[in-house]
C-alpha cells in the first residue's frame, strides 16, 4: 500500500482526489518534482527542494508548506509505507519514489490562481532494465525545446505525441535539439565524453539533480564543461549518456542513424555509474 498527502490529509493514494475544476486539468497549469529514497532517506533532499521551490516561484505558485514541514510529511509517508509492508509479511523496507505535484488550484474564473493544491504521492520505483546498461540505448532527434525548460512542469505532451515515432524507430527516447544545438532528452539530461572531458548542455534544460550529482562525482577524474553542445560534436564523441533519478547513468550508443563511438557501452559511463552506485549504497 502506498500513502500520499493532499492539502493536509494523509491517506492511501487511491483515496486521494483532486477536484475537476483544478487548473491543472482545465488549463494544464501545474508543476511537479520526483525523487527516490535510498536506505529510507530522501536522496539529495536539499537540492530537490530548492528546484521545486524555484519551479513554484517561476510559475507564481506560492508553496503552502515550508521545507521542514514538507520533510516531516515525507518521513511520515516513508514510515507508513514501511508499516504497511510489515503488516503484509514483508520484513525489508523497499525504497520509494516520491512525486510532488503543485497545481494552480481551484479557480472561479478558470484562470486566476487563488490557492494552489499540493499533492505528495509515494510510488513504486521502476528501475531501468539491466540490459539497457549493458547495451546502451538508442534515441531519436526531435527539433524541439521545452518552454520554460528550467521548470519541471506537468506538460509532457511532446513525448506523448512522439511515442509512436519512438516505437517505430525502436528507440528509447527523444533527444531535443534546436538549430543544431542539443538541450536534453524528454525526461533526462545529456552528456558526451571526449577523452577525459565530460561535456553537458547548460541552457534550455532542466537542471537535473542526478546531473548535478554526476558533475560533482566526476570533478576529480574529468574536466567538466557545462556549455552549449552542438549536434556536430556527436560525430567525434567517444561516449554519450543520459542521467535521471531512475536512469542514473544510462549509456546512449545510437542517436538516430549515428553510432556513438564504437557502438558499445564505454568505460567512462560504466565508471560514473559505479561511482553513483557507491554513493547511494551508503546514503
Amino acid at each position: 500500500m502506498y500513502y500520499g498527502y493532499f492539502n493536509g490529509t494523509i491517506a492511501p493514494t487511491d483515496q486521494l482526489a483532486v477536484g475537476v475544476t483544478d487548473l491543472s486539468l482545465l488549463r494544464g497549469y501545474g508543476l511537479f518534482d520526483y525523487f527516490l529514497t535510498y536506505n529510507g532517506r530522501p536522496f539529495q533532499w536539499d537540492w530537490y527542494w530548492e528546484r521545486f521551490q524555484n519551479s513554484a516561484s517561476r510559475m507564481h505558485l506560492p508553496l503552502p508548506l515550508s521545507k521542514d514541514e514538507t520533510y516531516a510529511i515525507v518521513m511520515d509517508l516513508i514510515e507508513r509505507s514501511n508499516e504497511a509492508r510489515l503488516k503484509t509479511g514483508l520484513t525489508a523496507p523497499n525504497d520509494l519514489a516520491f512525486r510532488f505535484i503543485l497545481t494552480g488550484g481551484y479557480s472561479a474564473d478558470s484562470i486566476s490562481v487563488v490557492r494552489p493544491n499540493l499533492l505528495i504521492l509515494t510510488e513504486v520505483v521502476h528501475p531501468t532494465p539491466a540490459i539497457q546498461y549493458e547495451q546502451g540505448i538508442k534515441v531519436i532527434l526531435d527539433e524541439y525545446v521545452r518552454e520554460m525548460a528550467e521548470v519541471k512542469s506537468t506538460d509532457y505532451k511532446r513525448v506523448i505525441l512522439m511515442a509512436e515515432a519512438i516505437r517505430a524507430a525502436r528507440a528509447a527516447d527523444l533527444l531535443y535539439q534546436k538549430g543544431g544545438e542539443i538541450s536534453e532528452l524528454s525526461r533526462s539530461n545529456f552528456f558526451i565524453v571526449k577523452g577525459d572531458r565530460l561535456i553537458t548542455p547548460n541552457r534550455h534544460i532542466l537542471h537535473g539533480i542526478t546531473r548535478k550529482t554526476i558533475i560533482q562525482l566526476a570533478q576529480s577524474d574529468f574536466l567538466v564543461d557545462e556549455r552549449p553542445v552542438l549536434l556536430s560534436e556527436l560525430y567525434d564523441a567517444d561516449e554519450a549518456f543520459t542521467t535521471s533519478s531512475t536512469k542514473k547513468v544510462l549509456p546512449i550508443t545510437q542517436v538516430g542513424d549515428l553510432t556513438i563511438g564504437d557502438g558499445h557501452v564505454g568505460p567512462k559511463a560504466r565508471f560514473l555509474l559505479e561511482r553513483f552506485d557507491e554513493l547511494v549504497k551508503t546514503w
